[in-house]
């Protein structure tokens, strides 16, 4: 297992800095897993308050998306970081972009599902949706762990996963169309689902990103756009 080290600074206040910022981004990205967990829930129960009500909790992953930037700004400042910890600031600037970027999905799950408990819900309740959630919350919530541990082989793992998200996305949005097609009545509906799965690869997408991040923090190495098996090649990592 490769991990980064925050430990290792002759200023016990850098250290207390450094530590203090990640504790930040991760209450930050449990914020956001509850806030998608609430948008799915909502969907699949029906339940039109819930959905309607997390414009709130994404404002609140908007300020907290702020107050980390200006911390993290702050640091580049007062610390002029170098090395490692120049690459943990870079990684927390572009890991929380993309957490707020899950939030706004979030909600837009929830906007949908507040529209959708009104009608008439479908006999397998939403079950591929429901499947697909799943596969994306873990996705965010493992992402998150591998930051937490700063552990690049956990986030190359995560990262792989991404395949089968879009795999979804492309079954459920088959069948989708054909709902459409054996019956027009269906048509509001299943276009509101459509963007529904749409939102998740998008979520699917970001916990990518967070993982490709820590990569960077890690070993630092830029592996966007680099497909996985060549990331895969080039760190030794074992395949899955």
């Amino acid at each position: 297992m490769e991990t980064a080290d925050l430990s290792h600074h002759i200023s016990r206040r850098f250290n207390e800095d450094l530590e203090r910022v990640r504790t930040r981004v991760l209450a930050m990205g449990g914020l956001v897993e509850d806030l998608l967990g609430k948008a799915i829930t909502s969907l699949i129960q029906g339940d039109s308050s819930l959905g309607e009500s997390l414009a709130a909790d994404d404002l609140k992953v908007n300020g907290m998306e702020v107050a980390i930037d200006e911390e993290c700004s702050r640091i580049l400042a007062t610390r002029a970081p170098t090395a490692g910890d120049l690459r943990l600031i870079v990684a927390i600037i572009k890991t929380i972009t993309d957490l707020e970027r899950i939030g706004d999905e979030g909600e837009k799950v929830g906007n949908i599902a507040s529209r959708l408990a009104v009608m008439e819900r479908p006999e397998n309740k939403y079950r591929e949706v429901k499947h697909m959630s799943r596969l994306v919350a873990e996705m965010v919530h493992d992402a998150l762990d591998a930051f937490a541990r700063m552990d690049a082989q956990a986030a190359l793992k995560v990262a792989r996963r991404d395949r089968m998200v879009d795999e979804e996305y492309e079954s459920i949005h088959r069948q989708c169309i054909t709902f459409m097609m054996e019956d027009p009545r269906n048509i509001r509906r299943t276009l509101d689902v459509m963007w529904i799965v749409r939102s998740l690869e998008r979520v699917g997408d970001h916990a990518k990103n967070i993982c490709e991040y820590v990569i960077f923090m890690v070993h630092g190495k830029d592996v966007r756009h680099t497909r996985l098996e060549d990331v895969e090649r080039d760190l030794g990592s074992p395949a899955a």
